[in-house]
C-alpha cells in the first residue's frame, strides 16, 4: 500500500472513545476546508468514480494539499495515530481494483481498514469480504518524523470462516499524515497516491 493499505474494508459496536491529539486545529478555516474535501468525495465511492473524472480528481487533490498546508506544523505520528481507521477514498488503483471487482468471485468488499499500533509498532492493511471473509497484510512500522511513518510488510494472509491461508512479504515503502483530527486523516505515500480515513465505529482485531 503504498500508504499502507495492501498499499490493496456490518454491525458496528458502540461510538468510539475519544481519542486526544498533541495538537488541535479548530479554527474555522480548517474545518471549512475538512467540510469541503469531505463533500467532494462523499459520491465518489470511495475513489471508483474519481478514477474517469480527472476535474474531480485536481479539486479532491487541492482540497488536499489545502488541507495539509493548514496542518503542515503539526505531529501526527503520536498516539493519536494508534486507531482502526476506514476507508473513505483513495486513489491506490490495487484497492480499487479489488473493490470493484470482488463480485466477480461471488463476494463485495466491506470495509477497508488500516490498524495503526504506534507502541507497538504494527499495522495491518485490511479489505473484509462479508460476513466471514478477510484479507490482511502484517507490518511493521517505525516513526521516521512529525508526520512521516516507515512500514515494512512481513506476512500477508486470506481468510475464510474456515479456512486460512498465508501469502508471503511483499515490500515497503513510508507514508505521511498530512492532516490528522479526532474524525479523519488525510495521507500521502511514496507512490503519490493519497488516502482519506475516519475514525472506524469498532476496533479491528485478527
Amino acid at each position: 500500500m503504498a500508504t499502507c493499505f495492501f498499499s490493496f474494508p456490518n454491525s458496528f459496536p458502540s461510538k468510539p472513545k475519544s481519542h486526544k491529539r498533541p495538537i488541535h486545529s479548530s479554527s474555522l478555516t480548517s474545518q471549512s476546508q475538512k467540510t469541503h474535501l469531505l463533500n467532494l468525495i462523499s459520491d465518489q465511492e470511495r475513489g471508483l468514480r474519481t478514477q474517469s473524472d480527472p476535474q474531480k480528481l485536481s479539486q479532491i487533490i487541492q482540497a488536499i494539499d489545502d488541507l495539509g498546508s493548514i496542518g503542515r506544523d503539526t505531529v501526527t505520528t503520536g498516539s493519536s495515530l494508534s486507531a482502526t481507521w476506514r476507508l473513505l477514498w483513495t486513489t491506490e488503483k490495487e484497492q480499487l481494483y479489488i473493490i470493484k471487482n470482488a463480485p466477480f468471485f461471488g463476494t463485495k468488499a466491506g470495509d477497508v481498514l488500516q490498524v495503526i499500533d504506534v507502541v507497538n509498532k504494527t499495522l495491518n492493511n485490511v479489505i473484509t469480504f462479508p460476513p466471514d471473509g478477510v484479507f490482511f497484510v502484517r507490518s511493521t512500522i517505525e516513526v521516521a518524523s512529525s508526520q512521516r511513518v516507515n512500514f515494512r510488510f512481513t506476512s500477508a494472509v486470506l481468510r475464510g470462516k474456515n479456512w486460512e491461508f498465508p501469502l508471503p512479504p511483499f515490500g515497503q515503502g513510508w507514508f505521511e499524515t498530512v492532516y490528522l483530527d479526532d474524525d479523519i486523516r488525510v495521507v500521502k505515500d511514496i507512490r503519490q497516491d493519497y488516502l482519506i480515513v475516519e475514525r472506524a465505529p469498532y476496533t479491528w482485531k485478527e
